[in-house]
């Protein structure tokens, strides 16, 4: 039989065969372009919708309740002073805690009285984020009676320092010194407040302690001493204020907050999310809580690996080696953050949450006055106490296989803490939490006897070195923000107040993961389907190949 040859064809039917096979290629091609085509045309809506959800119009929870309104400028308007740089104390020889200057340094004490009247607050334009509706709950316990004499007197005992504020002059009474220089960076962001915002802070009478754990319970037919304090839980009244790391803690090497922020910043940039180590990290005491060793049994051994890298701190080794190894931007390096709280709320919060890195967060007794803002499945993933490890485990191993939805909750937690925690907002936070406390007060606040003048230079004269030098650079060189503070959001109503408390309950914690994980099967893929349409692709370019070459 003789075998077919084309060579032997007529012209005519050449022609149509040429046509045939050309007619195959380009149906191929086009078919495999109209593939690559619908299969990024479906990549692009997944992604855009999640980004809906996720980044833009924030998620939606059955129990969600309110979300800010809008984001606060992240870079506040600010008056710069000619004179401001370098900063210099007029220190007295002699007893320099307890004489101010007669001769104030320039610029540094004259932007503490009054220049002008208080703007009211009603004409305000920006609205606070959403965590200042707080405020409100915090006073509510003295809504009703006011604060008198005799409530603020009961604060006493408990209190290291009472704060007095009269015709925009400030006053101290030390009644004891606390752990480290919690109160002296306290009382010298209270100073910077009134530099400011010069003749807005009204008289006030405060007291004030700087202890981690809270100690105000309700009694039984009887207002409670208003006392203020960095944290509470839900079974405490202590009005809650930001806390001292804001300005800076020398002692374990952590810079003031705007500094560290921008340090925190660059690190993200640096190494991007997906090229992070792929687990849980954690480093810190574990000796201060029960909760934190707990922890401690979720790290790796040669039996198990719960997806997590804790790390113990030798607080005696660091401290002999002044803590030059606790740098906080370098430890953002791990995809995922792990943030569980110590003998009360931890200031670790804002450093681990601004990494851009998803934090795992263990359900927290206590909340400081930011991280009632925070929402499980929008800021963070939830973490619940009596399973941690396996929560974990569970967390890692999901994100790491659905890398979009888990970088899009990093980002969003970071996003708040740089956009929604910098520090004009925590001085408008101050400001409206004084105003409205201040309106409580029964009677007209006085300099009591044994109160001192409060100045600058009585706070930071007494200090060298490290403690100073924290001191003197977090004292903005802007002295008076010629913006107005952000006009104080309504109380919650009943309903969203439950709301708000339910999701962070155990089973509300356990919903918020449930719903993640629900809204991820039904849209967006995995990586591991990534890999399969991508050899179905490359299946594809090859039939291209092998038709054109």
């Amino acid at each position: 039989m003789e075998i077919f040859s084309y060579e032997k064809l007529s012209t005519q039917t050449k022609k149509y065969l040429n046509a045939i096979s050309n007619s195959t290629k380009t149906v191929v091609f086009i078919f495999v372009l109209l593939l690559m085509g619908a299969f990024i045309s479906s990549r692009w809506f997944d992604t855009h919708s999640f980004l809906s959800r996720m980044g833009n119009s924030r998620v939606k929870f059955p129990w969600n309740t309110t979300q800010p309104n809008q984001k606060p400028n992240s870079q506040p308007n600010l008056k710069s002073n000619p004179n401001s740089s370098p900063f210099t104390l007029i220190c007295p020889t002699k007893n320099p805690s307890n004489t101010c200057s007669s001769r104030p340094s320039p610029f540094l004490n004259t932007s503490l009285s009054p220049a002008s009247p208080p703007t009211p607050l009603a004409s305000l334009k920006q609205t606070c984020p959403d965590y200042f509706r707080w405020i409100h709950e915090d006073l509510r316990p003295w809504a009703s009676t006011g604060i008198t004499r005799e409530m603020l007197g009961r604060a006493a005992p408990h209190a290291a320092f009472r704060l007095i504020i009269v015709d925009g002059h400030p006053y101290i009474h030390i009644y004891h010194h606390v752990y480290q220089t919690r109160d002296i960076f306290t009382i010298w962001g209270i100073l910077q407040l009134l530099r400011r915002y010069p003749g807005r802070v009204p008289d006030l009478d405060l007291m004030f302690n700087c202890e981690d754990t809270p100690v105000v319970h309700a009694i039984n037919d009887q207002s409670p001493p208003p006392l203020f304090r960095y944290c509470k839980d839900d079974t405490t009244l202590d009005i809650v204020f930001p806390d001292w790391s804001f300005w800076g803690w020398p002692e374990v090497n952590i810079m003031p907050w705007e500094r560290q922020a921008d340090e925190l910043r660059e690190a993200n940039e640096r190494l991007p999310w997906r090229k992070r180590e792929p687990y849980a990290y954690w480093k810190g005491n574990p000796d201060v809580a029960r909760t934190r060793g707990d922890l401690m049994k979720c790290n790796v051994t040669t039996m198990n690996d719960w997806e997590a890298r804790l790390f113990r701190v030798n607080w005696a080794k660091e401290g002999r080696q002044k803590f030059k190894g606790a740098n906080l931007a370098k430890q953002c390096t791990y995809r995922y953050k792990i943030y569980i709280e110590g003998n009360a709320w931890s200031v670790s919060e804002k450093y681990i949450i601004g990494c851009d890195s998803p934090t795992l967060y263990v359900q927290s007794r206590f909340q400081d006055f930011v991280s009632r803002g925070l929402r499980p499945g929008l800021h963070y993933w939830p973490i619940p106490q009596d399973d941690k490890c396996r929560a974990i485990k569970q967390a890692v191993e999901w994100g790491n296989a659905h890398p979009l939805e888990m970088e899009a909750i990093g980002k969003e937690g970071s996003s708040f803490i740089h956009d929604q925690l910098h520090m004009n907002i925590v001085y408008d936070y101050m400001l409206h939490l004084l105003t409205e406390y201040s309106k409580l007060l029964t009677f007209k606040p006085t300099k009591p006897e044994e109160a001192m003048d409060l100045c600058l230079e009585s706070v930071a004269c007494p200090f060298q070195g490290k403690i100073r030098d924290s001191l003197m650079e977090s004292m903005s060189m802007e002295a008076t923000n010629d913006s107005e503070p952000c006009s104080l959001p309504s109380a919650f109503g009943p309903s969203e107040l439950k709301e708000l408390l339910m999701e962070k309950t155990s089973d509300g914690t356990k919903k918020v993961v449930e719903s993640i994980i629900m809204k991820s099967n039904g849209g967006d893929r995995s990586d591991a389907n990534y890999e399969i349409i991508k050899v179905f692709l490359l299946f594809g370019l090859y039939l291209v190949f092998n038709f054109f070459v």
